[in-house]
């Protein structure tokens, strides 16, 4: 009688199946991890305040062409929605990075540090030009005027901006954003103060 062998009990081939099946386990270990680390990538930062004016530029000019036939423009101080005789740092520096957006947006504007331009009517919330922007608009031949407020919240700063025609005060465009309240922000907000 002969006996053959058989190949599980060879030692080679017992072997050679115990490499192919741990291969096979750290090939699968790896590809989770490497799913996991594609999972857990970190999120892209939240776009800063010029990023934010320039797509509201360009939102602006989408919603209405033709507002740049409403040059040349002047920019007034973005104002704080609770108390709008009150800007900051950032009041005045989104409104100069915003006229700057439009201006590469086909706006021509004309450079004007302006003091009490504009203000709410707290009772109706309707959008007065005051007789110094009159004036101003007059003077510096302005067919449009950007303006803007601004509030405070806990995690986020909102901002609405809008430009309009300086002879009667209709919106030609209008756009919102929110800008990630961080330190840099907050130092922004801390210059509170007339304009």
């Amino acid at each position: 009688m002969h006996f053959i062998p058989s190949t599980s009990s060879h030692p080679h081939t017992f072997l050679a199946t115990s490499r192919l099946l741990l291969m096979g386990l750290l090939l699968l270990f790896i590809a989770g991890c490497a799913t996991n680390s594609a999972n857990s990538k970190p999120r892209p930062p939240e776009p800063d305040l010029s990023e934010l004016a320039h797509k509201a530029a360009q939102q602006m000019v989408a919603g209405n062409p033709e507002i740049t036939r409403y040059n040349p423009m002047i920019a007034a101080t973005f104002v704080n929605i609770d108390n709008l005789t009150q800007s900051s740092t950032f009041g005045r520096i989104s409104s100069e990075i915003m006229a700057s957006a439009l201006a590469q947006q086909g706006m021509q504007v004309r450079e004007v540090k302006m003091r009490h331009s504009m203000f709410i009517e707290e009772k109706v919330g309707e959008l007065i030009l005051s007789r110094e922007v009159q004036s101003l608009s007059s003077q510096y031949n302005a067919r449009s005027i950007l303006m803007g407020t601004y509030a405070q919240g806990q995690d986020y700063l909102y901002v609405s901006t809008r430009v309009v025609r300086s002879s009667d005060a209709m919106v030609l465009g209008s756009a919102d954003f929110q800008v990630k309240l961080d330190n840099n922000m907050r130092s922004l907000l801390e210059g509170q103060g007339g304009w």
